[in-house]
């Protein structure tokens, strides 16, 4: 069982609300490839827990790698072995409404079990958030209060992203990636995403999280991402976005302390509150830790 150090315990919180773990060759995990390069690897708690605690970050909440139950039963026991790990975001099967009703139930009795994603951005089809099934689905998570985290939604799903929100103000949606801005592309792609986001962040139910930023198409650095901060900063207000690193997949933009290091610079105008909020609070109230 890990725990924290006195440092961290004094130092003001900071909980990566975004974290991923995996292990190949158990049949899970198909999109990482040998071309991903440094992804193409196992990343253990340990491994995490070492990235982490290097820049003084004591708590993080895992989110789903796999469309699959095992990826979400292997997260929650390695949030049972390890007490920094102070929530999972998991996987159902949104299609399948008794089968996610099913899984909800069982996982709900876990008390680090705090949300729901699935790899939304694999799926061609730009309505799968207004299919019935997946509404179903959703509307279980509404009643439960669990939160909704949505990946990499632009080009194709952050409008629908809007239109959820608007549709079920009880279900609380988080916006991973910031919708994943087209950064590298042109205007015209980057005010689009602009407008889309804000449209999200217009209904109440909606946070963002900054995080998953890197991109071969543009540089990843602070002044190189500052655009994309002011338009997330104006439109959900520091009290709404969280930070989230993203590891091991921000490794293929930097080491994990360059990513802190450029969310640092990034919200360095923020006031002592706000900064709190973005480091912590706003995870916690989201995913109620």
């Amino acid at each position: 069982m890990s725990s924290l150090n006195a440092a961290e315990r004094s130092a003001p919180l900071r909980l990566d609300s975004h974290l991923h773990l995996w292990a190949l060759g158990d049949g899970q995990y198909s999109w990482v490839k040998p071309a991903h390069g440094i992804l193409y690897n196992t990343f253990t708690p340990e491994m995490a827990r070492q990235a982490l605690a290097a820049q003084g970050v004591g708590q993080a909440i895992l989110v789903q790698a796999d469309d699959t139950a095992a990826d979400t039963e292997a997260m929650l026991a390695a949030a049972a072995a390890h007490d920094w790990i102070v929530g999972v975001v998991g996987w159902l099967p949104l299609e399948e409404p008794s089968a996610a009703a099913a899984l909800l139930e069982r996982w709900a009795e876990n008390d680090k079990f705090c949300g729901v994603r699935t790899l939304i951005h694999s799926d061609p089809r730009p309505h799968v958030l207004e299919l019935e099934t997946v509404r179903a689905s959703l509307a279980l998570l509404a009643r439960a209060g669990i939160p909704f985290d949505v990946p990499d939604a632009f080009p194709r799903h952050l409008r629908q992203v809007a239109d959820l929100a608007a549709a079920m103000p009880e279900l609380m949606i988080v916006v991973d990636h910031l919708g994943k801005p087209p950064r590298g592309g042109t205007a015209e792609q980057m005010q689009l995403w602009a407008k889309q986001l804000g449209d999200v962040a217009a209904l109440p139910n909606t946070v963002a999280k900054v995080s998953g930023l890197h991109t071969d198409a543009a540089e990843f650095s602070a002044q190189a991402l500052e655009q994309v901060w002011d338009v997330a900063l104006e439109a959900f207000g520091p009290h709404r976005l969280m930070f989230g690193g993203d590891w091991p997949v921000s490794l293929l933009g930097g080491s994990y302390a360059q990513t802190i290091q450029l969310a640092a610079t990034l919200m360095d105008s923020l006031s002592g509150a706000e900064s709190q909020a973005f480091w912590a609070g706003t995870a916690q109230r989201v995913y109620k830790r």
